[in-house]
């Protein structure tokens, strides 16, 4: 599944309502929106940005998908990332609160992960997504969608996103 096919497979059901609420509260609070985006490849730019006038409470986006953009894109350090590892809570909260001191948006929205299929001591499935948001904690969120095909793993991510971005916005 790729381009316009799998778009339109993300903007319909849950991601295209929970999309428009995150949009629609953005607006309400004049909040502007930035993601920082590596297993999901932009499509939560797409999503937030596919929707007819509702899209301005979008500001930016950054797809860093290997670690090389994480480090030079983010300014997160290598060391960081070797020790962590590009999958983590550590990375995670970096990539959101790094989105947003390099973005120009109000609250950021992180997303890294093992889409599948897994290599070595990879875990399919495997997804950290962080928000931050200026004045309050970073919220991290790990979960274990496990081997259930890339664009599942990828469309679940989405929704958990935007579900943290709604709740990181309703404090």
């Amino acid at each position: 599944m790729t381009g316009n096919r799998e778009l339109e497979l993300v903007l319909t059901g849950k991601i295209r309502d929970l999309a428009s609420c995150v949009l629609d509260l953005a607006d309400a609070k004049g909040l502007r929106i930035s993601c920082a985006e590596s297993c999901t490849g932009g499509l939560l730019a797409a999503v937030l940005t596919g929707l007819p006038g509702k899209s301005h409470s979008f500001e930016s986006g950054f797809i860093v998908y290997s670690d090389e953009a994480k480090v030079k894109l983010l300014d997160i350090p290598a060391k960081t990332i070797e020790v962590h590892g590009a999958v983590s809570k550590t990375i995670a909260i970096s990539m959101a609160e790094q989105c947003l001191r390099h973005g120009s948006g109000d609250i950021a929205l992180s997303i890294t992960g093992f889409a599948g299929p897994a290599e070595d001591d990879e875990e399919e499935g495997l997804v950290h997504l962080a928000v931050a948001r200026s004045g309050m904690d970073a919220l991290h969120r790990e979960v274990h969608f496990g081997a259930i095909g890339r664009d599942a793993v990828r469309r679940k991510a989405l929704e958990t996103g935007l579900e943290m971005l709604t709740q990181a916005m309703a404090a």
